[in-house]
């Protein structure tokens, strides 16, 4: 899908020769993958407090128990 946006020509070129990438193109697509996971680790730290915790937790051993009764 073409898309035109106003980038500023000499950080993409930073982008691109910093990461090694052969285009413009390459250099945007991994920047905006890299931005995607930052973002999802970020929503990740969120649930810090939410989520229950159990530090002897083994699911394995769970799985045993559950296939012997």
């Amino acid at each position: 899908m073409p898309t035109n946006l106003a980038l500023d020509d000499e950080l993409i070129e930073q982008a691109r020769r910093v990461g090694k990438h052969k285009t413009k193109k390459d250099a945007v697509t991994v920047a905006l993958q890299e931005y995607i996971k930052l973002q999802r680790r970020r929503g990740i730290l969120e649930l810090e407090g939410q989520v229950d915790f159990w530090p002897g937790y083994d699911p394995k051993e769970l799985r045993a128990k559950r296939r012997s009764e």
